[in-house]
This record gives structure tokens, sequence and C-alpha cells, in this order.
């Protein structure tokens, strides 16, 4: 009887875990335009954050700390990329509106050690 209920408990959890991914694919959460674009632009990506120093890493992650304890923020402005090289950061990606786009813009800039913010961030438009 443990046995049987032990497999119906993990064929129901297998079956959740597929429709969730299911309806992630369905969602607005495909980046591939986007990441594309990157790739094929002489812009920075996370990846150059590895040529940074701790500092750097050390700005990035207060940053990333502020943007995410902001639960006013949509999952697109929790996500954005957040790159810092020698003191300056570079914001990436979509927001939900332009509020959230200067919230984010003045969260980097009032962080101690940050030298230049360049917001490359994209409110993104209500119909696509």
């Amino acid at each position: 009887m443990k046995q049987t209920t032990m497999m119906i408990a993990s064929l129901v959890l297998a079956g959740s875990i597929s429709q969730a991914a299911n309806s992630a694919k369905g969602s607005d959460v495909n980046n591939t335009k986007v990441n594309e674009r990157d790739a094929q632009m002489d812009t920075l990506t996370p990846v150059d954050q590895s040529q940074g120093t701790k500092s750097d890493v050390e700005l990035t992650r207060k940053i990333r700390q502020e943007v995410v304890a902001d639960k006013s923020f949509s999952t697109d402005a929790q996500n954005v990329k957040i790159i810092t090289l020698n003191g300056m950061v570079t914001l990436r990606g979509p927001v939900a509106t332009t509020s959230e786009k200067q919230k984010i813009d003045g969260l980097a800039k009032r962080t101690a050690g940050v030298k230049k913010v360049d917001n490359q961030l994209e409110v993104k438009s209500k119909v696509e």
C-alpha cells in the first residue's frame, strides 16, 4: 500500500512538472531574438562580467539584491541583465513600464561605487 501511494505521488508530481514546463513554453518567456541580437552586436553581455574585478561582481550583486527585493517589479524587471566592468554598470533587457526602467536606473546609480550607468532597458510594448 505504501509503495502504491508513493508511486501515485511520483506520477502526479511528474505530471505537474511537465504541465508547468509546457505552460512556461507558451508564455512570453522566449528571449531568443534578444539573445541573438546581443550575440551579433558589439555589446556587453553577462559573460563579459568575468573580465571584471571582485568589486565589479560585488556591485552587480548589490544591485541585483535591490532589484529582486522590490516586489513591485514585474518578473521581467527582476530578471534584467546587470553587467559591471570597472565600476560602469550596463542594464539590459525588457521591463514592463517606463517607471520600472527609471526605478532600476535609480537603484543602480545610488549604489555606492558605481561610476556610470548605461541604461539599455527596453519597455515592452503592450501588443507583441
